[in-house]
């Protein structure tokens, strides 16, 4: 599917400070994925019904092809879908799709999450990168998190879930039998960072168990 150029790898430190936040907090779930991401991510939202916390998605996709991706998934789900152009309240039964050629951050205020467009240098050689989300996540949400790695090429992302995970988060990584390619999700297991390792069709039923409730972490 569609993947950034290949570029010098930075560290997320060159863009964004990690500040693990360490009180208790709303659930909120993150999902990064590169190639095959596409058609992957469509098949999950597609499956998941209303009244579940907000999802956050990094996806690797040009300027130009996110519009359209955040419109198909939009029609094709019964969540409301939008592409982060500006800063946006992050509202429950809602998905918010990273834009081509740009970050995504996090900010709170008291109890309650925004999301924001932040431009920049690629970061573990993509922008938008999955590390940022991940890593911006764990600033403002730590344990209280869900975050996901899917099918991809590279490790971005394997920096920032081990830092949720280490925080407490709940993590996730797509098997290898339902990637398109197991690169970000290999690269994150070998860190240690993730607790389950799931396959496409089962990443549905723990984003719901996770909204009621019922995913917890045993260590």
């Amino acid at each position: 599917m569609f993947i950034t150029s290949v570029s010098e790898k930075y560290h997320p430190d060159k863009l964004l400070k990690s500040s693990p936040y360490k009180g208790e907090s709303k659930r909120i779930i993150a999902i990064g994925a590169s190639t095959g991401g596409v058609d992957a991510i469509a098949k999950i939202l597609r499956q998941l019904p209303r009244n579940l916390p907000p999802i956050i998605i990094t996806q690797h996709i040009p300027d130009g092809f996110s519009t359209s991706f955040a419109n198909r998934l939009n029609i094709n789900s019964e969540l409301d879908v939008f592409e982060v152009r500006q800063r946006m309240p992050l509202r429950d039964s809602c998905v918010y799709l990273a834009p081509g050629g740009l970050h995504m951050l996090l900010d709170r205020q008291g109890n309650n999450y925004y999301a924001r467009p932040q431009d920049g240098i690629r970061i573990s050689r993509h922008c938008p990168s999955v590390d940022v989300m991940f890593r911006s996540l764990n600033n403002v949400a730590g344990k209280a998190a869900l975050a996901i790695i899917m099918t991809g090429m590279g490790d971005d992302g394997s920096i920032g879930i081990k830092e949720l995970y280490d925080n407490g988060a709940y993590t996730i990584a797509q098997d290898e039998a339902s990637c398109v390619v197991f690169g970000m999700p290999k690269q994150a297991i070998a860190k240690g960072a993730i607790y389950d390792i799931v396959g496409l069709d089962s990443i549905h039923k723990k984003i719901i168990a996770y909204a009621n409730g019922e995913l917890k972490r045993n260590h």
